[in-house]
């Protein structure tokens, strides 16, 4: 029971068990205000905060609904379990202590609980507490839509980012708890669709709202703050490619901003001034994100600046305060149109290598920059018997234009003219697995393996085809480095990570996990930050395994020890799982002798760096690492995209034409610590050796063995099982 002037909020108590969940259904009673339902379903994953999560919200919610009177009479809250599941006395007792005034108001219970149970079975949510608001009742009437299935017909209403605080179980209880709390002004609003998002958004850059808004981001936006309105930007920056396609979002744009301001009931008097910029804006923030890969399509989207501008450019006798706005658009259509003449010569004459394609000293040297889909590079195609042929190709093109580059370098076209498909482009591994891919497939050299060869055959000749002779055969040798000190290679290995990783757009991320093939933008940059962290790994492996000498595979393995140590010591947590998991390699990790022969100190220390990748309670020692750092800072990555990818196949995009916002908010947030690990550049104090120039050769083209079976067979010659 609620009278004016308590506060809003109880006291903490005790944590209770973990993943709990639960639905509830809260009723608000009062005599002149009617009554009013609302539907929580809870999944308790940060135990500190469960309390205020729960109570507090419903409390707060009831408040802000009730309006109090100067007689002080009371308003009747009743909480009702509609799902609970089995072995949750701990959170009904808890429940029950909590709620005792609202107990003998009314309990909780009856009838009503029962009949609910069935009734709320529904595809389980990542929220902590997600309310499904439904529509008041008349007074004395029943509430319709206590609870969302999938046979009603009514949508669920997701949302807003500020106003719930939905957690992955991939994060950690200090990342969980750290982060902001509820909004609980909120005033609750069904999802939209994909355009009218876009027109919420507008509407919040110009600082008011419409009068029918019903997006999924609240129009309050009069009431948010700076920094809110900017989040709610960039998450749509980030995310509108996975739910409003980049050309309908541009013809959105033009047509808003043509647009004359409506009038007339639930429409507010727009300034067509602010109109229009709050048009400009809004596409000003989309050709920043998207410059790179804009200029990549070429007259395919450089269209849309032009466009704006030439309408903008018929407003300025109308509205003479867009003349600096036109200028900006100007100049952005001078850089779509017109790259900078010595950016273009360059590109065109140079010839990128990628890292495992080419043993060049004098390319690998190079400092690495972000691919781009025009960027011409050297690879080389394989026949059936080993012989190959280099072509020179854009690192887009699809598969026909490489195999035409192939047949014309084959003459078959002139000698032997053939048909079109009788040549097929086949991926072939280390082990001897076969791809074949599609004609259309695109951007194929990236999504290469670590020892991965293209070949190009006819159909027939598929089943002969077999891994390169070097591929299969290794012969043991020492190893370079022995002669490297480990503070130089873990320096090159974190130069060249951060090089790498620095190359990759943020909205590679996005495509990655939410596109794959069908992306609009192919995750060139991502991929190659992929390959080498496997790359890593296999590296440990094999100059291990390579090494006959048994005091020598100790010393490789204090130094593999201790470059682990420095690359975590410098932040790049890339390299430091890698080289962890490398000598967590079924065939490292069983070779006893070796293992006894390394100092205990080093053993410690090896098993401290085992437990932060240790992948029990969904990571929590790396998280609980990677919360503790500060940029610059490299992630591992492989876990991000695994995070990534858990909150897309867990949550839904779309309920029918409706996009569920508040997922978009969850992705751009983890795309934000993308840009926070990188906001201060890395900078290395070491002072260059003599041998630089060979250490950093060296670390930018490993020689890696990444055939398993071959390893382990290489490990028991080594030491046989049954020594």
């Amino acid at each position: 029971v609620l009278e004016q002037g308590e506060p809003a909020s109880l006291r903490r108590c005790s944590p209770f068990t973990r993943s709990h969940s639960a639905t509830i259904c809260v009723t608000v009673l009062h005599p002149d205000r009617g009554k009013r339902r609302r539907v929580y379903n809870t999944r308790f994953i940060s135990i500190q905060r469960s309390t205020r999560l729960i109570f507090g919200t419903m409390l707060e919610h009831a408040m802000s609904w009730v309006y109090m009177h100067q007689d002080r009479r009371r308003a009747l809250i009743r909480a009702t379990f509609i799902k609970m599941p089995a072995g949750m006395k701990p959170l009904e007792k808890f429940l029950k202590k909590q709620t005792n005034a609202l107990t003998r108001a009314g309990g909780f219970g009856g009838e009503k609980a029962a009949a609910g149970t069935s009734a709320a079975r529904r595809r389980a949510s990542l929220s902590r507490v997600v309310p499904f608001f439904r529509e008041s009742s008349p007074e004395g009437g029943p509430a319709r839509g206590d609870v969302f299935s999938p046979e009603t017909e009514e949508a669920p209403c997701w949302p807003s980012a500020a106003a719930t605080d939905i957690r992955s179980p991939s994060l950690s209880s200090d990342e969980q708890s750290s982060e902001a709390s509820l909004d609980t002004g909120w005033t609750p609003l069904p999802a939209d669709t994909p355009e009218n998002l876009a027109l919420a958004l507008l509407d919040s850059v110009a600082g008011k709202r419409y009068g029918n808004c019903t997006a999924v981001v609240p129009c309050r936006f009069s009431q948010r703050s700076r920094y809110e309105a900017e989040i709610l930007l960039d998450d749509f920056m980030l995310t509108h490619p996975i739910f409003l396609a980049s050309d309908k979002f541009q013809q959105v744009l033009l047509q808003q901003f043509g647009a004359e301001p409506k009038q007339g009931e639930g429409w507010p008097t727009w300034d067509g001034a602010e109109r229009k910029q709050a048009v400009l804006s809004v596409a000003f923030r989309y050709l920043d994100t998207y410059r790179e890969l804009l200029q990549e399509e070429g007259d395919r989207s450089n269209s849309f600046p032009k466009d704006l501008y030439l309408c903008a450019v018929q407003e300025l006798s109308r509205f003479p305060e867009l003349v600096e706005d036109v200028l900006k658009l100007q100049r952005w259509t001078e850089i779509l149109h017109n790259p900078a003449e010595e950016d273009k010569e360059s590109r065109k004459k140079q010839v990128r290598p990628l890292f495992r394609h080419f043993r060049r000293i004098d390319a690998c040297l190079q400092p690495r920059e972000a691919f781009r889909g025009s960027d011409e590079i050297f690879c080389r195609v394989y026949t059936p018997d080993h012989s190959y042929v280099t072509i020179r190709s854009r690192l887009s093109c699809r598969v026909g234009e490489i195999l035409a580059l192939v047949r014309e370098k084959l003459q078959y076209s002139e000698e032997q003219p053939t048909q079109p498909g009788n040549l097929i482009l086949v991926a072939v591994t280390s082990s001897g697995e076969k791809a074949v891919f599609r004609p259309s497939d695109e951007a194929v050299f990236t999504t290469l393996g670590v020892n991965t060869h293209l070949f190009a055959c006819e159909p027939s000749e598929l089943e002969s085809l077999m891994p390169l002779p070097e591929e299969i055969h290794w012969s043991p040798g020492d190893s370079k480095l022995h002669d490297m000190s480990a503070e130089e290679v873990a320096n090159q290995l974190v130069v060249f990570d951060w090089e790498l990783f620095s190359c990759v757009h943020e909205v590679e991320f996005v495509c990655y996990v939410f596109h794959g093939e069908e992306a609009r933008w192919r995750p060139l940059n991502l991929e190659l930050v992929l390959q080498r962290c496997s790359e890593v790994q296999h590296w440990v492996a094999t100059e291990i395994l390579q090494c006959q000498s048994l005091p020598k595979r100790v010393q490789l393995l204090r130094k593999f020890i201790k470059i682990a140590a420095l690359c975590k010591q410098q932040q790049d947590l890339l390299s430091f799982l890698a080289v962890v998991l490398g000598l967590d390699n079924p065939a490292v990790s069983r070779l006893r002798l070796t293992w006894e022969g390394l100092p205990g100190k080093f053993r410690k220390q090896f098993q401290q760096f085992e437990s932060i990748a240790d992948p029990s309670r969904n990571h929590k020692s790396y998280r609980d690492l990677l919360a503790s750092l500060r940029a610059p800072l490299i992630p591992f990555t492989p876990l991000l995209l695994k995070d990534l990818t858990f909150l897309h196949e867990s949550c839904k995009t779309f309920h029918g034409e409706l996009v569920n916002f508040e997922k978009m908010h969850k992705v751009s947030e983890m795309v934000r610590s993308i840009r926070r690990y990188r906001s201060t550049q890395l900078v290395m104090d070491a002072e260059p050796s003599p041998s630089h120039l060979q250490t950093k050769a060296y670390v930018r083209q490993l020689q890696v063995i990444d055939n398993q079976n071959l390893l382990f067979e290489m490990s028991c010659k080594l030491e046989p099982k049954d020594m």
